[in-house]
């Protein structure tokens, strides 16, 4: 199948092209003949089954099984360390620029599969057509970044200060061996297959669990890897509880670094216990957000209202980068609250894979019942200016739909303008000043991403001088809060919702995946 001739990205997601439907729609056909199937665990090369399986579901219907997936054991994950190790020494020795070949091969197999593996993206985290197609083009994006990198930098060696014409120094980057990658559910394509390209393209050797939500995307990308020559080993593939299989792959001494994309209580547990072996080991961890929004008197009120939407709602809530707290200022508050209110009352709702859909489930039962919680909260505390209800007329019945929430006169002292609840409800509250809402957006313990609304060009600066989070947007009407790309926005967090420092998709996280040795030669 030759690569799609329409791009998605998560900036275009309004487009509408017969061509790219059609497509979508006949690999939806081809993946709803694969319901059903078992796939197995892959490790050092070899297909593996566990003693016991799991049942992955889609969101859209709980009734409807997509695949049986292996309940890896603890065991399983020690195998898969131990045959990344054996596999690492000879891929990190490889020259670079083979390594980007391969990985080069494996990004266009993901373009020659975009549809058939957006299908299966739609099916099983319940994100709408376009949102799948961006997510599965980001991947492919994101390890041709890498590539681009290893290349631009000449595979990261470089000429030091020489102390004569007798001497020789060199500042060389090196793999650290074995990577664990341990992928969300919520970008089940883009976190889990980015940083495996990253890691192998420096040399690394992976272990790669995906979230138990998803597996069958993450198995989709390990075929394009393998298929475009990753050698056996160096790739790995486990599935099972977090609680064994997860925790085995964490606490081995023997893997070398971490990629985790989740939640902060499980990021911090998982640094902790990296901080506690032998030697330190590189995490990169991204933990969530809570993420401001704040709405100037002299925003265009259109163009906050679409971006707040796009980034409050896209993919039900359920992004760290998601807008979470929307600030206005109190003279643009009524005004903002009538256009925004009339955006979400027009959200199409239901299942993700039919074309005029915007808003497709929460991901499982789970997110379904802490959705109906919140809301209870937010009763109690505030006032539901919209939506506030689970949804259950005729097909939506079997599945864990919910509707987009408002939330206003929610007191600032609740609870629930700390919390990361992941899912489609976002408060809105007005403020007297850019000064007050500017203390408050960075009053958490988050740091991810941030938006802001004003036509007053000296507000702008105002804004990035003073915002103290790691993604920061002006007037971004595709979205206010969300929607990075790989080389055009950096996306990495500050505080609690991120461990390096650097960011994804930009100048230093290449690095991040490799260690520095200092060599010297004297003639």
């Amino acid at each position: 199948m030759a690569a799609p001739s329409v791009k998605i990205t998560y900036a275009t997601l309004s487009a509408d092209n017969a061509e790219l439907h059609a497509a979508y729609e006949a690999a939806l056909a081809r993946t709803r003949a694969e319901l059903g199937r078992t796939y197995p665990l892959l490790i050092g090369g070899q297909e593996r089954r566990a003693t016991e399986t799991f049942r992955d579901i889609t969101p859209i219907n709980a009734s409807v099984l997509l695949g049986y997936f292996q309940k890896g054991s603890r065991q399983d994950g020690l195998d898969a360390i131990a045959a990344a190790r054996r596999a690492a020494r000879d891929w990190g020795r490889r020259p670079w620029q083979e390594r980007v070949g391969i990985l080069r091969r494996a990004a266009s197999l993901m373009d020659e599969r975009t549809y058939d593996i957006a299908a299966v993206i739609s099916l099983e985290v319940g994100k709408n057509r376009l949102e799948a197609l961006g997510d599965i083009a980001e991947t492919a994006d994101l390890i041709r970044y890498a590539c681009d990198d290893l290349e631009k930098h000449d595979g990261y060696v470089r000429p030091l200060l020489a102390e004569s014409s007798r001497h020789a120094n060199f500042s060389v980057l090196k793999p650290y061996g074995v990577w664990v990658v341990v992928a969300p559910f919520n970008f089940p394509s883009a976190l889990a297959g980015g940083p495996t390209g990253a890691a192998l393209v420096a040399g690394n050797a992976v272990v790669l669990k995906p979230a138990t939500d998803t597996p069958w995307t993450a198995w989709k990308l390990v075929e394009c890897f393998r298929d475009a020559g990753v050698p056996e080993g160096v790739i790995n593939f486990v599935t099972g509880p977090g609680s064994t299989l997860g925790e085995a792959l964490i606490s081995s001494p023997d893997v070398d670094g971490y990629t985790f994309t989740g939640s902060y209580d499980v990021g911090m547990h998982l640094l902790r216990t990296v901080a506690q072996g032998r030697y330190p080991r590189p995490v990169v961890a991204e933990m969530g957000g809570k993420n401001p929004v704040i709405i100037s008197r002299h925003a265009d009120l259109e163009k906050a209202s679409l971006g707040c939407l796009r980034s409050a709602f896209g993919l039900q809530g359920q992004k760290c980068s998601a807008a979470s707290r929307i600030y206005v200022e109190r003279p643009a508050y009524d005004d903002f609250m009538h256009h925004f209110l009339d955006r979400t009352s027009a959200i199409a709702v239901g299942d993700p894979t039919e074309r005029q859909v915007f808003m497709g489930p929460v991901v499982n039962r789970k997110a379904y019942e802490d959705y109906q919680g919140y809301v209870a909260e937010a009763r109690e505390g505030g006032e539901i200016a919209f939506g506030g209800q689970v949804l259950t007329e005729g097909a939506l019945a079997d599945g864990f739909f919910a509707a987009p929430t408002v939330i206003t006169d929610l007191p600032l002292s609740h609870r629930l303008w700390e919390v990361e609840m992941f899912l489609p409800i976002v408060a809105v509250h007005a403020v007297d000043s850019l000064d007050e809402a500017m203390n408050l957006a960075n009053d958490h313990l988050y740091g991810l991403t941030a938006g802001f609304f004003s036509e007053n060009p000296d507000e702008h600066r105002w804004f990035f001088d003073n915002v103290e989070i790691g993604v920061s947007y002006v007037n971004r009407a595709a979205g206010a809060t969300t929607g990075a790309w790989p080389g055009y926005q950096a996306f990495g967090g500050w505080r609690g919702s991120g461990s390096t420092g650097k960011a994804a998709g930009s100048f230093y996280y290449l690095p991040l995946y490799m260690r520095e040795q200092s060599q010297t030669t004297v003639g």
